[in-house]
């Protein structure tokens, strides 16, 4: 059951990204332009200072934040790669992992995450970079409402980069943020 949630979700946000302009909510397009190289700014060794919203799309202003190290390996020659990080903060210990895979065929990267408490995420986002920024969409619950996920990469340099996440429960009208990453390079 958990497996046709997943394959679900995924079609909805496929349908969601594909689906005429006139049809779609005003919101960013995922980018469908890039290539395999997208990710190779990240592969290394980073330290992370995470700021968490305890409670999205409650109406809650708690934040919490954390600090630890990050790590980007890539696979295959770039056109995937494996990311790790290990977060402590007042609330806890975070330990997390993405795999982003390249498609040659749509020029656009899936994401997919774990971590150790609750072992896979949703489905896998979907996007890609323009113009140095990467956009990255999917179609989710949260406490059993249905959302949409977006992820964010940008102000990229050689030595920093940031990482959002927002949800939205209006169809992507208005985005909620709730995990802003800010990443610096080790050495």
């Amino acid at each position: 059951m958990h497996a046709f949630r997943l394959a679900a979700a995924a079609s909805a946000a496929l349908l969601l990204l594909s689906a005429p302009a006139a049809a779609q909510t005003p919101r960013p397009e995922p980018p469908t332009v890039g290539g395999p190289h997208d990710f190779d700014f990240e592969f290394g060794d980073w330290t992370c200072h995470l700021k968490r919203l305890v409670h999205p799309l409650s109406g809650s202003s708690e934040w919490t934040e954390y600090d630890g190290p990050s790590i980007v390996r890539k696979v295959w020659g770039g056109s995937a790669n494996l990311g790790e990080i290990e977060l402590t903060g007042p609330a806890g210990h975070i330990e997390g992992l993405s795999l982003r895979v390249y498609n040659p065929a749509t020029h656009q990267w899936s994401v997919t995450y774990a971590n150790s408490r609750f072992g896979m995420g949703g489905p896998p986002m979907v996007g890609g970079f323009r113009n140095g920024r990467g956009e990255f969409y999917a179609a989710d619950t949260l406490n059993d409402r249905s959302i949409f996920v977006r992820f964010v990469f940008s102000d990229i340099t050689k030595t920093t980069f940031k990482l959002e996440q927002a949800f939205s429960d209006d169809g992507g009208k208005t985005w909620e943020a709730n995990w802003i990453a800010a990443f610096r390079r080790v050495g």
